[in-house]
Order: structure tokens, then sequence, then C-alpha cells
């Protein structure tokens, strides 16, 4: 074979392919990405299993459009029961063995190209419900990181109706929130509240449609603000981390808050070695 011949042949030159590319360069550039979710019938499934878990709680039948059950439930359920059917949700949810790995399957591949293919996810997936006009179930403007999580983190946010505008999440973008951190200490006074009014026009309120899922780091600054839309909110969300990245906190480490979930045969298999006695190890 000749040089030229060599010249021709199909060298690769990056550890990612095309679309990891892709979905690398947007998440540094944006600090999220919104896809498509991997299983639509796998999400139906989950939406269901939401819609069932509340209609038990309100004596109701399973209705035929769940998507008008979830947006429309602030007219047949009062505000004061809303927490309390909320958390018996969250509960019923997370029992079913079925539901988390459901769940990373959803953006699967997504998150193995943001985050790793050795995985902790968090121990439990958070429900959120939110009404409209509704000012008790607000999320301030805060990052993750602050609370003793560690940044080496991502989170899957997976919406179960659609959700935009002031109905969805907002993100500060991370040049803008590189900068507001490296100034935090400037603000003297109101707090994170103060922060907010600082970076108010800066936010971007994120368009996530049901059938796709938001993946954003966390270290950026987020939150919720009054639902001004029509219909309520539903939305989940789930950590996840490296197996082997640092974890910070005692809350908030492996084996209490995280899990191990996708932990590759070579990796279980040294965990379990011991060196024999007498070896330098």
């Amino acid at each position: 074979m000749g040089l030229e011949e060599v010249k021709k042949m199909n060298h690769i030159e990056s550890f990612y392919d095309d679309e990891e590319l892709v979905i690398t360069e947007r998440f540094f550039r944006d600090g999220y990405v919104v896809e498509k979710v991997e299983d639509s019938s796998a999400l139906n499934a989950v939406r269901s299993h939401i819609v069932s878990i509340v209609c038990e709680q309100l004596g109701c039948k399973m209705p035929h459009d769940e998507d008008g059950f979830l947006n429309e439930i602030h007219e047949r359920l009062p505000v004061e029961q809303l927490n309390d059917v909320r958390m018996q949700t969250y509960r019923n949810m997370n029992e079913s063995s079925w539901f988390r790995p459901t769940y990373f399957k959803l953006a699967s591949k997504t998150l193995q190209t943001l985050v790793g293919n050795e995985l902790a996810m968090q121990n439990k997936i958070n429900l959120s419900i939110q009404y409209p006009q509704d000012e008790s179930s607000l999320l301030g403007i805060h990052s993750d990181s602050f609370g003793g999580e560690t940044p080496f983190q991502s989170v899957c946010w997976l919406p179960l109706v659609d959700c935009m505008r002031t109905k969805s999440m907002y993100i500060l973008p991370p040049k803008k929130n590189q900068e507001t951190l490296r100034n935090l200490s400037t603000v003297k006074e109101g707090g994170m509240a103060a922060i907010y009014e600082k970076v108010k026009k800066d936010l971007i309120f994120l368009d996530v449609p049901y059938g796709s899922v938001l993946v954003f780091s966390p270290n950026l600054l987020h939150g919720n603000t009054v639902n001004a839309e029509l219909g309520t909110r539903w939305s989940m969300n789930c950590r996840f981390t490296g197996l082997f990245t640092p974890y910070r906190g005692q809350e908030k480490k492996l084996g209490a808050f995280y899990l191990p979930i996708t932990a590759k045969p070579v990796t279980r298999l040294g965990m379990n070695f011991r060196y024999p006695e007498g070896f330098d190890n």
C-alpha cells in the first residue's frame, strides 16, 4: 500500500461522534439541552402511572384525556390539598421498581454523552406541581452546589405536560452566571432575592414540550416564578452524576442521596479485588 492509499483511509480524528459533538457544544454554550425522549411509549407509561395514582386519591376514573386532566387539575383539587396529593403521588411512584430505570431510559444516551457511562442516580425522583397564579409553590433562584451537592452532576427535568414561559423554569446563561457568582460576595443585603433582581433581565425561560426532556447544569442559577399560564405545570426531576466523581457533604453522598446504576463489569470486579497478603499495593 502506497502513501496516497494510506492518506485516503478513514482516519478517526475525534473520540466523539458527530451527534455527541453537537450536544456537547450546545451544553457548553447554553448550560442545557432539550432533546426528544428516547422512548415515547415509556414516557406515556410514566404519565399514565402518575395520573392513576392521582385518580385513586381523588376517587375518580382514569380520564380519556390525560393531558387535559393534568393541565386542569386546579379546577378539581383545592390548592390547600395539593401538597398532600403531591407527596402521596411522590411516595407511590418511587415505590415502583420500574420507575427509576424507565426514567433513566428516557434520556440515557444524552446523559451518557454529557455525564458519563458509569452513573449514579438520585435515589428518589422529585415531582413538582404548580397551579396557575399560585405563589405557594415557588422555587427561588439558587444553585444546587450552594446546598452541598456535587458540582459534577446534571439534572434530568421531565415535563408531563407542555411547559413553556412561566409554566416552565428559568436558567441564567453560563457567561452571565459565571460573572454573577464571581461577584456574589459584593451583595451585602437582600440575599438571593437581591441577586434575582440583578439578573432578572438575563434569565431565560425554557420551553420544554411534552415528549421532550431537559438536561441542565444545576451549577447555573435557576428557579421558577409564578405560573402565569392557563394550565398547571407537572414536571419531574432527578440528578445524575459520574459514579467516581467527588461528593460533598454527608447527606448528598453515594449510597444515600445517590445510588449506582450503570457500574460496568470491570469496575465491579475491581471494587471487589483484594491484594493478597504480603503484596505491595
